[in-house]
């Protein structure tokens, strides 16, 4: 195994390498730029080193609104896109004719260009010179009132936010399902009907222990996906997402970066940190959890 040993490593080498020029290196850069206040990138110098940058943006009213944002989005869009998801998956296993044309077109939003997706949502939601939105006119239809969804009241905002990153990352889940739904052991449900054992017994007791390590790892990617969510908003609001109210903590980096705020690259890997504890934080929790509930 020690003869091998080097041999392995240099195999490992290119790999290792990538890893360490584009994930560990930078991480540990923007780590240091955190504490730097004032750093200039042309020059760069700083004004000194401390935690000014953290306070700064922790009462920058501009980051808590997309700490707000996000939160709300992860909240809501990662437990309901995952429930959807299986319960789709779950009809679709019970197809027996067009099963492939239905997963198919399931699965057309995922391989749909995001923005192209929200110009869609746009037309749907956004009142013109023309009409208030296909929306709208649904809403007019059973007696109630026009909502502006793109540049109205902040929940009406969100609404179509949280619609719009759902119906593009539920494709995605409704396919992993869908293959972890087709690899149970039937044996399992031969001896279930052999019991008499019934249909939601059977759904509970046996094929979600089955395909729990899959919703685990939606779970878990949802999450990472949601807390770094920032085309969606983007698409849906512009770019000026902190005069809509809807900008996410990527895009406040980003904005500290490049945006008409830009230029204040320590905030921005300020930020950046903030984002990265808190993924780690809500991983770390979901991996604690996991332990008790995910059978493999």
């Amino acid at each position: 195994m020690d003869k091998k040993s080097p041999k392995a490593l240099l195999y490992l080498l290119p790999s290792l390498l990538f890893l360490g020029a584009f994930l560990v290196y930078p991480l540990v850069d923007v780590f240091v730029y955190s504490f730097e206040e004032g750093f200039n990138f042309a020059s760069g110098t700083s004004f000194g080193t401390g935690l000014y940058n953290y306070s700064y943006v922790l009462h920058d009213p501009y980051f808590l609104q997309a700490l707000k944002n996000t939160f709300i989005l992860v909240i809501i869009t990662v437990p309901l896109s995952t429930i959807l998801a299986l319960v789709i998956a779950v009809g679709l296993s019970s197809i027996k004719t067009l099963k492939n044309l239905f997963q198919t077109v399931y699965f057309l939003p995922y391989v749909t260009n995001t923005l192209a997706v929200g110009l869609v949502f746009m037309i749907l939601f956004k009142p013109t010179a023309y009409s208030d939105g296909l929306v709208n006119l649904l809403i007019n239809l059973f007696g109630g009132q026009s909502v502006d969804f793109i540049s109205g009241p902040y929940w009406a905002k969100m609404f179509v936010l949280c619609f719009y990153t759902i119906w593009v990352v539920m494709p995605f889940k409704v396919l992993i399902l869908t293959s972890a739904l087709a690899s149970v052991n039937k044996d399992y449900y031969n001896a279930a009907r052999v019991d008499g054992t019934g249909k939601a017994r059977t759904f509970f007791r046996i094929t979600l222990p089955m395909i729990s390590p899959m919703i685990f790892y939606l779970v878990i990617t949802g999450f990472i996906g949601a807390f770094k969510a920032y085309s969606d908003a983007v698409a849906l609001f512009g770019t000026d997402l902190n005069a809509a109210g809807m900008n996410t903590i990527v895009g406040y980096v980003y904005d500290m970066l490049y945006g008409n705020s830009g230029g204040y690259p320590s905030y921005a890997s300020a930020a950046a940190i903030i984002l990265f504890a808190i993924v780690l934080t809500v991983t770390c929790i979901n991996l604690a959890v996991s332990k008790k509930n995910v059978h493999y």
